[in-house]
């Protein structure tokens, strides 16, 4: 099987992984089972998505900094899709047409430092209290939504959200299964430990065996820097961090009916200290809670370390 080659280079990459809240407390969308892959299908809703990504590109143009547009896939598979009435072949075209609409934002950039990523999330709520998967269910079930995914113009596949290291294995071999390059965001507690207690380095360590070391890089999404500056180490093997703008564990932001917005000029300074203690980073970017705001504090912070 031929894989698609992708060389970062020594560019620094901007990414947004927010959209979700931005687009339910500051758009007013409502956003099912948390899945945004259905606005898709509305012109309105799918210009806001596309507003969404174009601000991305063009902060990270004034930056210098190259950015990976995430198709808003994370929750298109089966599982959590079928309750939202996706049958398998809508949900493929939903797939495909989510990276059409990436693939247009970064052929109107004109710019060569712009990337398309499939963005795959975890088969189930990533907080939800239920058995480990084993690592070949894993690679069988990611393989659907990978499979369709790499007929498309994608450059790589971006798993967001992963706590379970096996599952995050077999993710990772469906990917390379497909000739996908493909970089692994692993979610941790307020201790920077994941939910089964698992440190990172341990739970890399775990999950390269698994792989061969398949994956190009690990990344941690969906946590706060003051959960997880502590646990990084300068790992060779972290390259990104996606963070929160809130100090709030898991459980307190999914009952949270205000958004928690923190201090965009704080999350810049904090994610700038764990660029200059970890110089192996090279690409950030906000989660839950973030906007432009917060992602042009990051890149503005980042530059002058």
């Amino acid at each position: 099987m031929q894989h698609r080659h992708l060389d970062l280079g020594d560019k620094s990459f901007l990414v947004y992984a927010g959209t979700g809240t931005d687009l339910i407390f500051n758009h007013g969308l409502e956003l099912p089972g948390f899945a945004s892959f259905p606005l898709l299908e509305q012109p309105d809703t799918r210009a806001v998505l596309a507003g969404q990504m174009q601000a991305l590109v063009d902060l990270s143009g004034r930056m210098g900094m190259g950015c990976i547009l995430d198709t808003p896939t994370w929750m298109a598979n089966p599982d959590r899709a079928t309750p939202l009435g996706y049958d398998a072949d809508r949900l493929a075209q939903v797939n495909r047409d989510a990276v059409a609409l990436m693939d247009a934002l970064r052929v109107k950039s004109g710019r060569k430092d712009v990337l398309v990523s499939a963005c795959i999330g975890p088969r189930y709520d990533p907080y939800a209290d239920i058995p480990a998967v084993a690592v070949d269910d894993a690679r069988t079930y990611h393989s659907r939504q990978i499979g369709v995914l790499k007929d498309t113009s994608v450059d790589l596949v971006t798993a967001y959200t992963f706590n379970r290291p096996s599952e995050a294995a077999g993710c990772i071999l469906a990917a390379s299964d497909k000739g996908l390059p493909i970089i692994m965001s692993l979610v941790v507690e307020t201790d920077g430990r994941l939910a089964d207690g698992t440190t990172l380095a341990d739970a890399i360590a775990q999950i390269d065996r698994q792989t061969e070391a398949t994956a190009l890089f690990y990344m941690v999404n969906c946590a706060h820097p003051t959960h997880f500056d502590h646990a990084l180490n300068a790992h060779p093997r972290i390259q990104g961090v996606v963070a929160n703008a809130s100090r709030c564990s898991h459980a307190e932001l999914d009952e949270a009916e205000e958004l928690d917005e923190g201090d965009p000029e704080q999350l810049g300074h904090e994610i700038a200290m764990i660029a200059a203690q970890n110089p192996d980073m090279r690409v950030f970017g906000g989660c839950c809670g973030t906007d432009m705001r917060h992602l042009e504090s990051i890149a503005d912070k980042i530059k002058a370390v």
